[in-house]
C-alpha cells in the first residue's frame, strides 16, 4: 500500500476514534494545542504574495496537494467544497468566514496559473497557493506535511507522495479540526458547522 494511503488511512482512523468518544460536542476542539499551521510567504494564480497573516480573524480550511495528483487531491477538494457549499446555503454568515486554501507540494509543475486554473474548477473563493520549493517545504513543515517527488524520475508524469490531511484552523490561526473528507460533504458540513461560530 503506497505511503500517501497509508497516511491518509491514519488520518481518518484518529477522527473515527474522536468520533466514537460520544455524540456530545467536546469542550474543546479536537485538535486545540497541536503544533499544525505558522507563518508562510506564497504566491496566489496572479503572483501576488500571500501570508498566513493575511486570513486574520477568518476560519481556515488548509489542503496541501499538487494540480496534477489522479485521484486523491481533486477528490478531497470536491467533496470538501461541496461540504463548503452545503454550508453556505444552511449558514452563509458564518460560511462567509471562511476561507479555503489549496497549497501546492509541486512547484516545479505547478505555476501560479495552474494552480488557479486546478481551484477555479472547484469553488470561486478557493485560493490556490504555490511558491519556490524553499517556500513550499517551509509551509509544509509549519503545517506538518509529508510530500516527496519520487527520485530519479526526469519527465513530467511523477506523481507527488503526499499526506493528505485537510485542517480547519480558527480566527487566530488555530488549529481546531481534521475535516473528515473521506465520510463526503455531509460530514465536512457537519464538521465545520460544529466549529465555525
Amino acid at each position: 500500500m503506497p505511503a500517501t494511503r497509508i497516511r491518509h488511512l491514519a488520518a481518518c482512523l484518529g477522527i473515527a476514534l474522536l468520533s466514537a468518544c460520544g455524540g456530545a460536542q467536546p469542550s474543546e476542539p479536537p485538535l486545540a494545542g497541536a503544533a499544525i499551521g505558522g507563518p508562510f510567504e506564497l504566491v496566489d494564480k496572479s503572483g501576488k504574495t500571500v501570508r498566513w497573516d493575511d486570513f486574520a480573524g477568518r476560519y481556515r480550511i488548509v489542503y496541501f496537494g499538487f494540480t496534477y495528483c489522479p485521484d486523491v487531491c481533486p477528490t478531497d477538494m470536491a467533496r470538501m467544497t461541496q461540504g463548503l457549499k452545503q454550508f453556505e446555503q444552511d449558514e452563509p454568515k458564518l460560511a462567509a468566514k471562511v476561507q479555503p486554501i489549496f497549497i501546492s507540494v509541486d512547484p516545479t509543475r505547478d505555476t501560479p496559473a495552474k494552480v488557479g486554473e486546478f481551484t477555479a474548477n472547484f469553488h470561486p473563493r478557493l485560493l490556490g497557493l504555490t511558491g519556490s520549493p524553499e517556500q513550499v517545504a517551509q509551509a509544509a513543515k509549519s503545517f506538518a506535511v509529508f510530500y516527496e517527488r519520487p527520485d530519479g524520475q526526469a519527465d513530467e508524469t511523477y506523481l507527488v507522495n503526499h499526506s493528505s490531511a485537510m485542517y480547519l484552523f480558527g480566527p487566530q490561526g488555530e488549529p481546531l479540526a481534521l475535516l473528515p473528507t473521506e465520510q463526503g460533504a455531509d460530514a465536512i458540513a457537519a464538521e465545520l458547522e460544529r466549529w465555525v461560530i
